[in-house]
């Protein structure tokens, strides 16, 4: 699977804790929250690693997006993943150029790439910051 991917060797929760800043940074919020692990032990009773899906949205490319095709939504918002992966934490967020740019209208590439460009940065961000 592809996508934007980083190992940190950093704890799991400072991650979690700092990610949404940076994404914030880039003008996304983070609409939803998911427990990985915490679903799978209610629902499964089984145990799983610590894994977070936020649902990053930024409205303006939301709202873009959505003025030029209404479908778009079932690819939004963008996901980012937030795992622990032996003495690290991996963040691996959506590739909009493999999502929303991958839908067939080639008006949609230059707001896929701007997205990602975002995301990137967002991510770069996050690894100064737990440097």
């Amino acid at each position: 699977m592809s996508g934007l991917r980083m190992t940190l060797e950093a704890p799991f929760d400072d991650v979690l804790a700092r990610v949404q800043d940076a994404l914030a940074t880039e003008g996304f919020g983070v609409l939803t929250e998911i427990d990985v692990q915490a679903t799978l032990k209610k629902k499964l009773d089984v145990d799983f690693r610590r894994y977070r899906i936020l649902g990053a949205c930024n409205p303006g490319f939301a709202h873009r997006a959505l003025q030029h095709t209404l479908e778009i939504g079932r690819l939004m918002p963008c996901n980012v993943v937030v795992y622990e992966e032996g003495a690290g934490t991996v963040v691996s967020a959506v590739d909009p150029l493999q999502t929303i740019a991958a839908q067939g209208e080639p008006a949609m590439t230059p707001l896929a790439e701007e997205v990602r460009q975002k995301l990137e940065r967002a991510l770069a961000a996050l690894a100064r910051d737990l440097a």
